[in-house]
């Protein structure tokens, strides 16, 4: 038997649902991904998700295989289990961070060159161009450094960060931004 989820944490659930669908995401998916980072078990099934989140079936069908192709969730089965179920990844906010650096650095990139095919042109022209640029420059250069820093006082209070062969495998399967 499911217990009751508690309304105080519903309500929690419900904000993050909201922060994540300012950024792209499905609210259901979001309520899903909040759940999943708060649960217990961390592994939860279907319908687990359904009763949680107050979701139909065809929902979270939908909801938890676009967490999974996002990378911010996978499915997993436990061993003598019938049925898949879904937790957040571990060492999910590294690749997660990691993903954003690459896509700052493309977006360096493709700026530059929108300067260069710029050149030659009146500064009004370039003004936004480069301010833009000048933004991405700074972060592209930052937050590796962030990053890194963040990892190394992790590990300096003895939490675990995750292996350095995971976060290479997962580094370009996040496409949402989150």
């Amino acid at each position: 038997m499911r217990k009751p989820v508690d309304l105080e944490l519903r309500g929690w659930v419900e904000q993050v649902s909201m922060l994540l669908e300012r950024d792209g995401l499905p609210r259901m998916a979001g309520r899903i991904f909040g759940w999943l980072l708060v649960c217990d078990p961390p592994e939860q099934s279907m319908e687990d998700l359904a009763a949680a989140v107050q979701g139909s079936k065809a929902s979270m069908s939908t909801m938890t295989r676009l967490l999974v192709q996002s990378g911010l969730v996978e499915k997993v089965r436990t061993p003598g289990a019938r049925r898949d179920q879904f937790r957040v990844q571990p060492g999910q906010w590294q690749k997660l961070w990691r993903s954003r650096i690459e896509l700052i650095h493309q977006a360096t990139t493709l700026t530059g060159r929108g300067l260069d095919l710029l050149s030659g042109k009146p500064p009004a022209a370039r003004a936004r161009l480069e301010e833009l640029h000048r933004q991405y420059q700074f972060f592209s250069l930052h937050f590796p450094e962030l990053l890194d820093r963040l990892e190394r006082e992790w590990l300096g209070a003895g939490l675990q960060r995750p292996s350095a062969a995971r976060a290479r495998r997962n580094r370009n399967t996040a496409r949402h931004i989150w």
